[in-house]
């Protein structure tokens, strides 16, 4: 509720500020219908709700990431998670919000274990994170763990504090979330990933051969 009270606002805020700006008031209120509509999906039925989110992203938002990414943009406030398909065994690329804190990344999961990077954390720990480093990016390697006792919007107060496109990435993950999951990614020097182990429950022990 808090985040879709969050988004509604925006929505309004930004078209008051320039009520003739493009899409005007129809784009704001077909938003805000849409807010409102996902609100009515999460109470009644969570798993549905996941269903159509996770579509949208599949085949629209994180494609679309990549994509940037791949043409050298890096999006504000987002960053790219790698892990290793639990049955494939392949490279698997997920944009998340940008939770570095020092030598740690923190993620709020928006799907809990639904999500399918998370399922690969359980199964294998070792990641890499595509971050700024000096004047560019690359990838930083680090084993993940999930934390299911944490709090996870605690947790999500203290990542976006003081960092205005952080809380917009949190105002959506609250809105297009159902069961919010911290993930933490302790981030190594290059070459430990291959001779470290990591606490995730399920993790197992294979080889780390990099994209």
């Amino acid at each position: 509720m808090a985040g879709t009270a969050a988004a509604i606002t925006l929505a309004w805020g930004l078209f008051l500020l320039d009520p003739g700006a493009w899409p005007g008031l129809p784009g704001v209120i077909a938003q805000t219908t849409i807010y409102l509509a996902n609100l009515v999906v999460t109470a009644r039925s969570r798993r549905t709700k996941v269903r159509i989110v996770r579509a949208v992203q599949g085949f629209v938002v994180n494609p679309l990431v990549r994509l940037l990414y791949q043409l050298g943009l890096n999006p504000l406030g987002l960053a790219m998670l790698e892990t290793r398909g639990r049955v494939s065994g392949e490279p698997r690329r997920t944009p998340v919000g940008n939770g570095r804190v020092g030598d740690e990344f923190w993620i709020i999961a928006e799907h809990g274990t639904r999500a399918g990077y998370v399922r690969n954390i359980m199964r294998d720990p070792r990641v890499r994170v595509r971050l700024r480093v000096g004047w560019g990016y690359r990838w930083v390697p680090g084993l993940a763990e999930i934390l299911p006792d944490e709090d996870a919007l605690a947790r999500q107060r203290a990542i976006i504090r003081w960092h205005p496109l952080r809380m917009l990435n949190a105002m959506n993950v609250r809105v297009l979330g159902a069961d919010l999951l911290v993930v933490r990614v302790r981030l190594l020097p290059d070459g430990q990933v291959g001779s470290s182990r990591a606490t995730s429950p399920g993790a197992v022990s294979t080889s780390w051969a990099g994209a």
